[in-house]
């Protein structure tokens, strides 16, 4: 494909359709109203009569909800299946023991400057992007040992 083939199939994409295009078959039906009217055709007034009279002499038919204390059981199995992660576990247990004391303590220093900057300016001047990074760390350094014991 050269560049004149590339050019002029980009030209036929973007050009107007030929005169020459078929007129869409069939009518217009005067028998119903156009789509998007909101007027209602006698065979409608009537099937919609039929089905007001039927909803008010027959009970409801479908699917009958469950009860609330079946919902409540269905939750509390789906909760007994969820494992927590022990990798989670013992990342949470390192982050508040004594060997990430320091980056803990960091982290909440710093979190409690920019609340402070929040609620004084409306906007923080900084983030506790590096501090959260250090505690993280340091929870991972710590509970990886504990994580592979648990493995083996």
């Amino acid at each position: 494909m050269g560049i004149s083939d590339f050019f002029s199939d980009v030209w036929d994409s973007f050009s107007l359709p030929s005169p020459d295009a078929e007129a869409p078959q069939g009518g217009v039906s005067t028998d119903t109203p156009a789509s998007g009217t909101d007027e209602e055709s006698s065979e409608e007034a009537e099937v919609n009569k039929q089905d007001a009279k039927d909803e008010g002499e027959s009970e409801e038919q479908g699917h009958k909800p469950s009860s609330e204390d079946e919902d409540e059981e269905e939750d509390e199995e789906e909760e007994e299946e969820e494992t927590q992660d022990p990798k989670d576990v013992l990342e949470k247990e390192c982050a508040e023991s004594k060997s990430c004391a320091g980056p803990k303590h960091h982290y909440d220093e710093c979190v409690e400057r920019v609340t402070g900057q929040i609620e004084k300016d409306g906007k923080a001047h900084e983030d506790c992007v590096e501090e959260f990074f250090h505690l993280a760390h340091c929870a991972t350094q710590c509970a990886a040992p504990k994580l592979f014991a648990q493995l083996k």
